[in-house]
């Protein structure tokens, strides 16, 4: 059933490259693990399933699980391509990359040198998506400061410095190696910062952004300096940050299936990417705090905080 599917899915896709042997099959492996992840990860899945228009063997694995077995497994299953799914999928996709083609999808965070041998989707928001949003927001901004780690987030300020310049804006980033480096950073842009002008993204970064005492700085500094304070943490928006995007897991479920046809019909090399599937979050008392007119933006969201 599964391989008719892969078949239909090429001809949906409408792309000669991209036609899939009948007896292709994708797998998906993703970490065991208790709620909210495992609904996550089961609408992802069914997201995959909806673009492939059927079934797809899943496999959840736990932190000592042996990729010779599930690799053993996967064979059984006629899978071709593997869609690994947090991080424990993509320790397993890791060791299976030189027996069958694999991807990784829905981790957070990952240094570049860990994905050298196969495509790794984060959950980091593109940051085209972001700056976008940032100037439907506060028209006026210029320049968006972004404190990261290169050893994780090198190839994010390299997208974020051309979707800069798509927007009219300024990217102001700044190396930090360790969380002292980060808040010296953060200290000293916010006293010099321009409250019209400029903006502050925070993103998926464990360096540069700790949830207690960087997070509480910059938040309390944001208001009271009237600094936009935006990130890519959706939980941050709760807290006080201006807009965050997020992820859309049946749509990310979707995307990920068409990159494992286009991995099937064309091997690619590895390399990390941004989430575009996302959905918005705004935090209306920051916004109104900054003097946006909240009646006028707020359609454009998918959530809101506060609720009530």
């Amino acid at each position: 059933m599964l391989r008719h599917a892969v078949g239909g899915m090429a001809a949906l896709v409408g792309c000669d490259a991209m036609a899939v042997e009948t007896g292709r099959a994708v797998a998906v492996v993703y970490p065991d693990l208790g709620e909210p992840f495992r609904q996550i990860f089961a609408t992802i899945v069914q997201g995959i399933e909806d673009r492939l228009g059927g079934p797809v063997p899943g496999i959840a694995v736990g932190n000592n699980a042996n990729p010779v077995q599930v690799a053993d497994d996967l064979k059984r299953r006629d899978a071709q391509v593997l869609i690994g799914l947090g991080r424990g999928g993509m320790r397993i996709a890791a060791a299976l990359a030189g027996e069958m083609a694999v991807m990784v999808g829905c981790v957070v965070s990952v240094q570049e040198s860990e994905a050298r041998s196969f495509p790794v989707h984060t959950l980091a928001p593109d940051p085209a998506l972001m700056l976008a949003r940032l100037k439907r927001l506060r028209p006026a901004a210029r320049r968006a400061h972004l404190v990261y780690d290169p050893r994780v987030n090198a190839w994010l300020a390299r997208l974020a410095r051309e979707a800069a310049r798509a927007e009219g804006l300024e990217l102001l980033a700044q190396e930090a190696a360790n969380p002292a480096e980060a808040l010296r950073a953060y200290t000293q842009l916010l006293a010099t910062a321009d409250p019209l002008h400029d903006a502050l993204w925070l993103p998926q970064d464990p360096t540069t952004v700790d949830d207690n005492v960087v997070l509480s700085l910059v938040l309390r500094e944001g208001w009271n300096r009237n600094i936009a304070v935006f990130s890519s943490h959706l939980a941050h928006v709760k807290r006080g940050a201006l807009f965050s995007l997020y992820p859309d897991n049946r749509e990310l479920g979707r995307s990920l299936a068409t990159a494992a046809l286009r991995l099937v019909a064309s091997p690619r090399a590895g390399g990390v990417l941004p989430l575009r599937q996302a959905l918005a979050a705004l935090n209306v008392r920051t916004a109104a705090h900054l003097g946006i007119d909240v009646g006028a933006v707020q359609s454009g969201f998918d959530m809101v905080y506060p609720s009530n």
